[in-house]
């Protein structure tokens, strides 16, 4: 039995002498062994019942590839398993009193191989066979990749895994027509390049890789982005986005709760609007979206503080001289809650307080110019904003040299919108 992941041994003995451990793990093969008579470090162990020896744990790497053993039996003095499920683990020794601190390893082979440790140590059969003392191989090492590019059908893996130890993985060209199942086992993973493939759905369980920082799906045959991905843990280490040359006509409005997205390319697609809560991208620095079929930019695109921005090649409409009013009066009592509960951020609701569906009403209000919020009382006004209130270098909308492009305005009241008028003209 074996394990592949970084370990770093410490000595219990360095504090009292003054000394600190390196602290940093290094990449290592973990072998349960079956000790030969020769290996045998004690007489002591000699003529175990049913001629079986005690099993040892020999940790080896790439610059000591014979590795350095250690006896397991009734020689475990404490498991420290609270961050198993993200590959990590520490087995403390009672001699030599060392720690020794596994971590970046698969979490299902983990917990495998410390059970089998904790038989060893109790001294009970393991039926999973024992390997030899032996040196390990190098290529025992190739396994601990962090790179792998796959550009062609012919060099894509069918019968082996990815190593578990991936941190940027791409797959271009391959004709996948969906995300391999196995690339979301790689919980180390930091990049996935799936571009010029023919996938059309994402799997939510996409969201599952907790360190994921760059996703690119550029040229594939997706026709949405979905919700479940938007309400992942992707929120909190999505940084780049790539979803140029898709299918795509709309993104959903929790797209917008990405909130640490820096880059994002939608270009080449069917887009007819944003998300009309764009400007919640508070860290968004570029975005390029050209050659779509935006006919407006949403209000909240003016709160927006981008590096780069390029709209080119849109179907931008005139803003219309007349505003689309629908107000209603008096206010329903679903809209004038829907109010008092957007405004006093103090409120709190989900899908345990309130119903599913007016959870889903609040979450697509949309904000006056004042500030304050509406649901399906307001009015829509057009107008046109220079591009460079939002971004400091601006790639022309057009081939006639401009970097305006109209907005969409929702005024809560009458009031607001005489107030901001002078906005429309």
């Amino acid at each position: 039995m074996k394990l592949h992941c970084e370990v770093e041994v410490i000595s219990r003995h360095l504090p009292a002498l003054g000394l600190r451990n390196r602290g940093k793990g290094v990449r290592a093969v973990l072998s349960l062994c079956q000790q030969t008579p020769g290996s045998l470090p004690r007489p002591r162990f000699r003529g175990e019942p049913g001629g079986q020896h005690p099993a040892c744990l020999l940790i080896s790497t790439l610059k000591d590839k014979r590795g350095t053993r250690y006896e397991l039996k009734e020689n475990i003095e404490q498991f420290f398993t609270k961050f198993v499920d993200e590959g990590k683990a520490t087995v403390r020794l009672k001699e030599p009193p060392v720690d020794i601190c596994l971590s970046k390893a698969n979490s299902s082979s983990l917990k495998g191989f410390l059970s089998a440790v904790r038989l060893a140590h109790r001294g009970c059969d393991i039926e999973t066979p024992l390997l030899t003392l032996t040196p390990v191989k190098t290529s025992e090492f190739e396994k601990f990749k962090t790179k792998m590019v796959i550009t062609s059908k012919k060099d894509y893996p069918l019968s082996k895994n990815f190593p578990y130890s991936l941190e940027h993985l791409q797959t271009s060209y391959c004709g996948l027509v969906r995300v391999d199942m196995r690339m979301l086992c790689l919980k180390n993973l930091r990049k996935l390049d799936l571009s010029h493939n023919h996938i059309k759905k994402l799997p939510a369980t996409i969201g599952d890789l907790v360190h994921l920082q760059e996703l690119n799906l550029n040229d594939n045959h997706l026709e949405s982005f979905s919700v479940a991905l938007c309400q992942s843990t992707l929120q909190q280490s999505l940084r780049s986005l790539d979803l140029s040359k898709n299918k795509i006509k709309a993104l959903p409005v929790q797209f917008c709760q990405l909130q640490e997205l820096t880059d994002l390319k939608l270009d080449d697609n069917e887009l007819i609007r944003f998300p009309f809560k764009m400007g919640q991208l508070k860290n968004l620095r570029f975005l390029s979206a050209a050659r779509n079929k935006l006919p407006f930019l949403p209000s909240e695109f003016k709160n927006l503080s981008l590096e780069y921005l390029d709209l080119f090649g849109n179907t931008f409409e005139q803003p219309k001289v007349l505003p689309d009013i629908m107000l209603q009066a008096p206010l329903t009592l679903l809209e004038s809650s829907a109010r008092t509960v957007l405004y006093n951020s103090r409120i709190p609701y989900d899908p345990g307080i309130i119903p599913f569906h007016l959870c889903q009403d609040l979450g697509t209000a949309k904000t006056c110019v004042c500030g304050r919020f509406c649901l399906n009382s307001f009015i829509q006004g057009t107008a046109t904003m220079n591009l460079h209130s939002v971004a400091h270098t601006v790639v022309l909308v057009d081939n006639m040299g401009g970097t305006e492009a109209p907005i969409i305005s929702y005024f809560c009241s009458l009031a607001c919108y005489v107030n901001s008028s002078d906005m429309l003209n």
